[in-house]
């Protein structure tokens, strides 16, 4: 289906150029929302090309979750791409970087893996520099594809020690010929620091800010949620089946990963004024939260990630829209800028501190019950210290986003943001992430659901 939309865009583009961007916009948003409908039927569980491809109803979730995503982010995007020359370009790159994420979640050997990879990210490059006019958009682009040579050689110089070692790249192979020897462990230390990067885990998170304030708000948000979310997918996949034999080993390493990701994330979400760059340290912190759960192990702890992504989905990608509607219209992205928001907006501020007191874990949002399940599978190891200070962490982190709340609801502002039109696409967009702010969280069979699934 995706390279179906992939091809008849590029049939569109080459063919004529006479289509308005409304119309096209509209259009591909109904294409988008039949592919999210159609992932959810005539899926057939198995594998391909002797296990280098393989499917099963966990992956089939996961991919309907990224499918979701796009459709979000497409929908907050228009008021954008309704003024931007290349609406075409974009979504085949955009698509382009889905279907490799597909290839790389569905990937049972280590190439598909890497093909897969490089994929999904390079086209992300190349659309991270889509505000041809700013000078800070180049800036991102060069930044992302810097780091992300630099993680892909270490990747490279892992997955080639791994079959050095083993002499197998199929995941089930490797897996009885773990004996945690030095090579290996270094293989796996190499595997886990391009993972990393990608993830934005301290300290391999120093172009993510740059980045994300860089990039249009769009990208910015595809950026944060749906690559975030592909790569940890697949992480799943490699640590709870590939390095199954060296948990001890990987255990540990997350635990001060997740310590550093957490504490560093909060402190420098605390110093920002744009709301890009906020957002940036903010997703930092909850990576550091995911790697607690990942660190179970189990069962539950596969199940806590997947269910916590999809609530930071709804959550990550309203904040975003908000954002990207007042930065597409009026330009503005500082905290300062938003000072009596609610005067003007009472919707979009609404929207806004919803998500926001989600990804704080405020209850009753959603976000409160999925960091609930992730503080609880990280605590079946018994490190109640991890948990203790997460916890804690959890607590600090109210400070920075209820500073926003404040600044929307509570400071006076001389000249604040003027009354905005929310066209249909972005309302859409937002109501379907309150309800699944609220729902998720609520509806208790959603998690169950998908710890049935987990198949650890």
């Amino acid at each position: 289906m995706l390279i179906a939309i992939i091809f008849l865009l590029l049939f569109l583009k080459v063919g004529t150029s006479d289509w308005k961007n409304e119309t096209l916009l509209y259009g591909i948003n109904i294409l988008l929302l039949v592919n999210l409908l159609v992932g959810f039927f005539s899926n057939l569980e198995g594998g391909l090309f002797s296990g280098m491809f393989h499917n099963d109803a966990l992956l089939i979730l996961e991919k309907n979750i990224l499918n979701l995503g796009v459709y979000l982010v497409s929908l907050i995007a228009y008021p954008w791409l309704k003024k931007h020359e290349h609406v075409l370009e974009f979504y085949i790159l955009l698509l382009t970087t889905l279907l490799g994420m597909f290839f790389m979640i569905s990937s049972g050997n280590l190439l598909l893996f890497y093909l897969g990879l490089e994929m999904s990210t390079i086209p992300l490059a190349a659309i991270a520099n889509f505000d041809l006019d700013k000078r800070k958009s180049s800036e991102a682009a060069m930044k992302m594809i810097i780091s992300s040579a630099f993680s892909s050689a270490l990747l490279l110089f892992g997955v080639s020690l791994i079959y050095g070692t083993t002499g197998s790249l199929v995941f089930t192979e490797i897996t009885p010929l773990l004996n945690g020897s030095p090579l290996q462990l270094l293989a796996f230390i190499l595997l886990l620091a391009g993972f990393s990067f990608k993830m934005s885990v301290v300290p391999f998170h120093l172009w993510t800010a740059d980045v994300y304030e860089g990039a249009p708000v769009a990208v910015t948000a595809y950026l944060s949620v749906i690559s975030k979310s592909a790569i940890l997918f697949i992480f799943l996949q490699v640590l709870y089946v590939v390095f199954k034999p060296m948990t001890t080993e990987w255990y540990f390493m997350l635990f001060f990963l997740s310590l550093l990701t957490i504490l560093l994330g909060n402190l420098f979400a605390m110093r920002q004024t744009n709301l890009k760059r906020f957002l940036a340290f903010s997703s930092i912190a909850q990576v550091g939260f995911i790697l607690l759960g990942l660190s179970a192990g189990s069962k539950t702890g596969m199940a806590s990630v997947i269910y916590f992504l999809l609530i930071y989905l709804f959550s990550n990608l309203a904040a975003f829209g908000v954002i990207g509607l007042v930065s597409a219209i009026t330009g503005k992205e500082s905290i300062d800028d938003f000072k009596g928001f609610y005067k003007t907006n009472p919707f979009l501020s609404w929207v806004l501190a919803i998500a926001l007191f989600s990804l704080a874990g405020v209850p009753p949002t959603a976000g409160f019950f999925g960091k609930f399940f992730l503080i609880m599978a990280g605590a079946e190891k018994g490190n109640y210290v991890w948990v203790i200070f997460a916890a804690l962490n959890m607590i600090i982190s109210f400070y920075y986003y209820l500073k926003v709340v404040k600044a929307i609801f509570m400071d006076q502002n001389d000249h604040p943001i003027e009354k905005l039109t929310v066209p249909a696409l972005p309302k859409l967009a937002f109501i379907i992430c309150l309800s699944g702010m609220v729902l998720t969280g609520i509806l208790s069979w959603i998690y169950e659901y998908i710890h049935t699934l987990s198949n650890f």
